[in-house]
């Protein structure tokens, strides 16, 4: 006589067996890595540029940069930071990027003048179309898509991370360009994410198109590489320790 665990115990075997048989074989939906990811080597701080990165200003000089119309860049370099010299006009650097990591630090000035728009005004354009908002935004009100950390006018900051006047402030940007087809027309269009003082701001938001202070955003084809440009608005806002690195 055949005792029942046996029995069962048996049947679950088969079960299993053949169940086995019928699997598909486990392998993920995608090809394996060929090769090993790139070693960085990580700077010493989270501040700091990893190997990889291009040294934008290096606090010495503005080697990197030129004014819009191609001539050398005109701000003031002093103490390791440049400052925008009001009415020189923005800046912008020689070599171009597409998609990228971007780390620069900014202080607004120590000494408050004017409110809302006008105290401490800046921006970092990324491509030269697609902006970041640079502003004195302790306790200062100002429409919230034109705040610091905002995507102008088009995305306000999740949250208000500032920092006080005159204190060094970061942003760490990664920004995905857009894509055109042949006719010129957007196919992808360009994403941010920002962290601002180690604060999530900006979570993969899409952009609309160029940023304009007075109209409608809109596409308009461009290169697939352009360069990053700092505005002159007119208040002597510093920076210092920017680099970036090509994803």
């Amino acid at each position: 006589m055949v005792k029942r665990s046996s029995v069962i115990a048996a049947a679950c075997v088969a079960v299993v067996s053949s169940a086995s048989a019928q699997a598909p074989p486990a392998s993920p939906p995608y090809p394996a890595p060929k090769t090993a990811p790139p070693i960085v080597t990580p700077g010493i701080t989270n501040a700091d540029p990893p190997s990889d990165a291009i040294v934008l200003f290096n606090g010495k000089d503005l080697s990197h940069w030129r004014t819009d119309n191609g001539g050398p860049a005109r701000w003031i370099v002093r103490d390791g930071y440049m400052e925008v010299n009001p009415g020189s006009g923005g800046i912008a650097t020689i070599e171009k990027f597409g998609d990228a990591q971007l780390h620069i630090e900014w202080a607004t000035p120590s000494v408050v003048k004017g409110e809302g728009q006008e105290r401490g005004n800046s921006g970092v354009f990324l491509m030269e179309r697609y902006e970041v908002q640079v502003l004195d935004s302790y306790q200062n009100e100002t429409y919230y898509h034109g705040q610091a950390g905002s995507i102008y006018k088009q995305y306000p900051p999740l949250v208000n991370a500032s920092r006080k006047p005159g204190e060094w402030q970061t942003y760490d940007i990664i920004f995905h360009a857009p894509r055109f087809d042949e006719m010129g027309k957007v196919v992808d269009r360009a994403r941010f994410t920002v962290l601002h003082n180690g604060v999530l701001i900006q979570n993969n938001v899409e952009v609309y198109g160029l940023t304009y202070h007075d109209r409608a955003p809109v596409y308009i084809a461009h290169s697939p590489q352009e360069s990053l440009a700092l505005q002159d608005h007119g208040n002597p806002v510093r920076y210092r320790n920017i680099w970036i690195r090509r994803l």
